[in-house]
């Protein structure tokens, strides 16, 4: 059974992903003055989702972009605004973003953070998957897309495997039978996937690691434990 903490965990983290609607989202943002528990999730989450920012190759954003940046970021309120936590001032500020720009994760992050601003127009549509254990919070892993067809899995930590077994990936859009394997994973390796055979990518999508035995499922089909599991959020 679900508990008040639970949802606010979760509230916490489709604010942070940036998942809710226009007006959900202006409900959280009253809130936060007032409700420590929820700003303390709040800055939970934007604390586990700051590792991605070294995850992706540096690309320096043109003037014209930093001055739609710096001024689609909110301004400091006139009235007194409940206290802010030292991280929280950094993740706002206009030279934290120019600080992860060199690591190319700037249109990622104002992505999510500001999904009413349309920045740029990429050629296909750019998804992110952060894969954390059942019942649990940090996360894992973390999936990105790269083109239309290709994704990369990113270990965020390492994973104990026991001898004689293996970790395998697998993905499942909610329209198909079954889930379908994307191969093993070797522990706190990444791991470039081609996803040329499969339809596209679409929001929602399940990834998810098991555990197998050493040559991977003899089935086709997950039969060991769930170590992680995601669902795919669309970026842009």
């Amino acid at each position: 059974m679900s508990t008040p903490e639970d949802n606010i965990d979760a509230l916490a983290s489709a604010y942070v992903l940036g998942t809710l609607s226009a007006q959900r989202r202006r409900e959280v943002q009253g809130r936060l003055p007032n409700d420590a528990l929820l700003r303390h999730a709040v800055d939970a989450w934007e604390s586990r989702l700051l590792p991605l920012t070294a995850l992706v190759e540096p690309v320096e954003p043109t003037a014209a972009l930093w001055t739609r940046i710096e001024n689609a970021l909110p301004r400091a309120p006139a009235r007194k605004a409940a206290p802010v936590s030292a991280w929280q001032n950094w993740w706002r500020s206009v030279n934290f973003w120019r600080a992860v720009a060199a690591t190319g994760f700037v249109a990622a992050s104002v992505a999510v953070l500001l999904p009413s601003t349309r920045l740029f127009a990429p050629a296909a549509p750019q998804y992110m998957v952060v894969l954390v254990a059942p019942n649990g919070t940090a996360p894992g892993w973390v999936v990105q897309t790269s083109g239309r067809d290709t994704l990369r899995l990113v270990p965020l930590g390492t994973t104990a495997v026991p001898e004689q077994r293996s970790l395998q990936f697998w993905t499942k859009a909610d329209d198909w039978n079954a889930p379908v394997s994307l191969g093993l994973v070797q522990p706190g390796q990444p791991l470039e996937v081609k996803l040329d055979q499969l339809p596209p990518l679409v929001p929602n999508q399940l990834f998810e690691i098991t555990l197998e035995p050493y040559a991977g499922s003899p089935t086709g089909r997950p039969t060991g434990p769930i170590l992680y599991i995601g669902r795919a959020v669309k970026l842009t």
